[in-house]
């Protein structure tokens, strides 16, 4: 029973760091990545469908990424999406490729990216501390309803107080490293 439920509560932090993860990528960094326009849509035929199931997105110089849609109808549809995104790209298309130009960062961009995802990695962190209340609760109600022992809802507060502090640790070592790679120049 005891088991399950940090095994439980592991899987809810690995997730919370997953969604951290992905919600980094998307950042752009000053640094040419296919993933910044994994939120982008596109209006295709009506529905607003992402421009990563629309082309072959890749990122052939570090300052530049190419956009090959497999309908070259969709260039000017990508291209419109791309104006009206706020990552603030100019594509250039040749009326088979789009092509995108990633600008170098200013100190300015810099330091709000890295507000951005210092608030991203806090989210993150009360996300896993909710986690960490939660199985504490129910650490308790189980006490309470006589089908743990106080040893083992203080064991088990104890596992969870381990896992948590590690997870924080992840949040960190993610955090630290994604505003390594934003203050680059």
């Amino acid at each position: 029973m005891l088991k399950e439920l940090i095994k439980e509560s592991e899987e809810k932090m690995k997730k919370s760091i997953e969604i951290l993860r992905k919600e980094l990528a998307t950042l752009r960094a000053g640094r040419a990545n296919p993933s910044i326009l994994d939120k982008l849509m596109a209006d295709y035929y009506g529905t607003a469908t992402p421009v990563n199931q629309l082309a072959n997105i890749s990122a052939p110089e570090p300052r530049m990424l190419m956009i090959q849609p497999w309908d070259k109808t969709l260039i000017p549809v990508i291209e419109k999406a791309i104006m009206k995104s706020d990552l603030g790209l100019n594509p250039s298309s040749d009326g088979v490729i789009i092509r995108i130009a990633i600008p170098q960062l200013n100190q300015e961009r810099r330091l709000e990216l890295v507000k951005t995802i210092k608030k991203k990695a806090e989210d993150c962190r009360v996300s896993i501390r909710n986690i960490r209340r939660d199985s504490n609760d129910k650490f308790k109600s189980m006490e309470k309803g006589k089908i743990i022992t106080e040893d083992e809802t203080k064991k088990g507060q104890d596992d969870i107080q381990k896992l948590t502090d590690q997870y924080i640790k992840e949040v960190d070592h993610v955090f630290e490293a994604k505003e390594k790679e934003i203050m680059e120049i």
